[in-house]
C-alpha cells in the first residue's frame, strides 16, 4: 500500500508542478494554477498517510519513486523516451528508495 500512496503522490505532484510550468513557460492560461494548487495539496496529504516513523524518511524514500514517476511523465506526457541512464538512474534510486522503507529498524 505504500508504494501506491508514493505513486499516486508523485502523480499529484508531478501535475500540480507541471499546471505551475504550463502557466509559465507555455504561456497557458492562469487557470492551469487552481486545479495545480489543488494537486499539490493532495501530495502533501497522501505523504503524511506514509506509515514510518519520521516524515524525514517518508520524504527520503519518496525521493525514489518521484523520479521514476517523473521519467513516467517525461514518456508518457512529454512525449520524450527516456534514455539507458535515465532508466539505470530510476532503478539506483528505486533500490535506494526500498532500502529505506523496508530495512529492519528497532522500536
Amino acid at each position: 500500500m505504500t508504494y501506491l500512496i508514493y505513486i499516486v503522490a508523485a502523480l499529484a505532484e508531478i501535475a500540480g508542478c507541471f499546471s505551475i510550468w504550463a502557466w509559465w513557460r507555455l504561456e497557458k492560461s492562469p487557470l492551469w494554477l487552481a486545479p495545480g494548487l489543488a494537486s499539490l495539496a493532495l501530495f502533501g496529504l497522501l505523504l503524511a498517510l506514509i506509515d514510518v516513523s519520521a516524515a524525514g524518511r517518508a520524504y527520503a524514500a519518496y525521493g525514489g519513486i518521484y523520479i521514476t514517476a517523473s521519467l513516467g511523465w517525461l514518456w508518457l506526457v512529454e512525449g520524450v523516451r527516456p534514455d539507458r541512464w535515465d532508466l539505470a538512474g530510476s532503478a539506483l534510486c528505486i533500490v535506494g528508495a526500498s532500502v529505506i522503507l523496508l530495512a529492519p529498524r528497532g522500536a
